[in-house]
């Protein structure tokens, strides 16, 4: 070998011997931090594995068994569940509650959507300041209060039948939330009011991050106010719509303090949904397998439906 190579050697060991106290360094620091960020999320993971995970998990299991509460639980396998989709007492709550995304979601995200661009329009003014506060004022009135509240509004005797026999259409008038054919729609309406500030605020939220200039050269293109809406501000507000959305159907399938307050689920369990229905179950009848079955089957479905509306908006995130 010549000197040459040897002390090329030589320098490679030297290189690679000082390497590696280096890479031990680096190596410990990284282990260091690793255990302090498991540290600092400790707390946040045990609490989540005991108030989320382990519930869940107990849930799934009992779901499987045929249990009162009390006595010895007896298997049951997926008698449970095959109870949920033949029997109509505990398939109509699921329905319902898929009719209620109507209200709770799809009409007030438009009628958020469209103060929302009316507010914008007012600016600054005085007007755009009480409707803001008028419109989310439902936001901060618990939901018992409001339940309550729509019940002595919708009644025989309420203001808004005293308002409809002022205006002449005495023959409309009703027990709205007591009719077998109003009372969904009744809860409905409850429902998208709740809902509109909460939609509203995201919107306009949105809008205020829209460039003017983009207004000012469509305007010179010769576009009106609907057609300004349609090209500029809704491909702007994208994202918060998707979350508008979700909120809202999320909330729709797990409705439960509304109903419970102003109907209880009837009149004839016109209005129950599965919330409701799992409550009785557990509670009243004493069949805990079977909620736990039904409670499983609406987590299924929120995730069967609000997966593929979260996967959506993320898409709209990348487009924009």
């Amino acid at each position: 070998m010549t000197v040459t190579g040897q002390l090329g050697d030589r320098r490679v060991n030297r290189d690679s011997s000082a390497s590696r106290p280096r890479r031990r360094r680096v190596t410990t620091r990284r282990l260091r931090e690793r255990s302090i960020g498991l540290a600092l999320i400790a707390p946040a993971l045990i609490a989540y594995a005991m108030f989320v995970l382990i519930p869940l998990s107990s849930t799934v299991q009992y779901s499987f068994y045929d249990w009162d509460g009390i006595t010895t639980a007896t298997w049951a396998g997926f008698d449970n569940y095959i109870r949920i989709f033949t029997d109509s007492t505990l398939l109509v709550p699921i329905v319902n509650a898929l009719k209620l995304i109507l209200y709770f979601s799809i009409v007030p995200v438009i009628l958020g959507l469209v103060s929302a661009a009316l507010i914008r329009k007012l600016g600054g003014s005085r007007l755009a300041g009480i409707s803001r506060t008028v419109l989310f004022l439902p936001q901060v009135i618990p939901l018992v209060a409001a339940g309550i509240m729509w019940t002595w509004l919708l009644a025989a005797d309420g203001l808004v039948n005293q308002a409809l026999r002022l205006v002449g259409l005495g023959g409309v008038t009703r027990a709205w939330l007591g009719d077998f054919d109003t009372a969904l729609p009744a809860v409905g309406v409850i429902g998208a009011w709740v809902s509109l500030g909460l939609c509203m605020l995201l919107m306009l939220s949105g809008m205020t991050k829209i460039d003017p200039a983009l207004y000012e050269a469509v305007r010179i293109d010769g576009a009106g106010p609907i057609r300004e809406f349609f090209t500029v501000t809704l491909p702007a507000v994208r994202q918060e719509l998707g979350v508008a959305i979700l909120i809202t159907v999320i909330n729709a399938l797990r409705s439960f303090d509304i109903i419970y307050i102003s109907t209880q689920g009837g009149p004839g369990g016109s209005t129950t949904v599965p919330g409701l229905e799992i409550y009785y179950l557990a509670f009243f009848q004493r069949e805990v397998g079977q909620a736990s079955a039904l409670a499983v089957v609406l987590t299924v479905l929120v995730l069967v439906i609000v997966l593929p509306l979260n996967r959506i908006t993320r898409g709209s995130e990348k487009d924009a």
